[in-house]
């Protein structure tokens, strides 16, 4: 595994951990060069999901864009990569358990911004401003008040 710190592809496994539904292996590594540490995950990349996208369009699914979606609205916030993480395993196991190889973007923006919400509410905000396309102040105004 290469060193996010200094690129050395000697590391060494301090500890591992399963997910809860076993389907995400956590590691925690440390750098044999510098000592640094590090976590990484891995996970089967059999997903044979199609997006599909309002304009008709499908894609395939890319677990990579809602995680820039959710750091994105959770930018200067206390959510960290873990919970991140967290957040999106969870919504693509949910996904993977449907009869559906096919999933529209706004149920997954819907799942994101249930997660979210729990999580943090200035970047459910943030999030929600994108995704329900918010058309004026009031309409975020609204928003606030459902979440107080």
């Amino acid at each position: 595994m290469k060193c996010p710190f200094c690129a050395s592809l000697d590391s060494a496994v301090l500890e591992s951990r399963d997910s809860e539904d076993g389907a995400v292996v956590r590691r925690r590594r440390e750098c044999v060069k510098c000592g640094k540490r590090f976590t990484t995950y891995e996970r089967i990349e059999n997903i044979d999901l199609k997006v599909v996208k309002k304009d008709g369009r499908k894609e395939n699914f890319d677990r990579e864009k809602i995680k820039k979606g959710i750091a994105k609205a959770g930018e200067k916030r206390p959510v960290d990569q873990e919970q991140i993480e967290r957040i999106v395993d969870d919504i693509e196991l949910r996904l993977l358990n449907r009869k559906s190889t096919e999933i529209s973007s706004s149920d997954i923006g819907r799942m994101v911004l249930t997660r979210l919400k729990k999580v943090d509410k200035v970047a459910y905000l943030r999030f929600a401003s994108v995704f329900l396309e918010f058309g004026s102040v009031e309409e975020f105004r609204q928003e606030i008040r459902e979440i107080e």
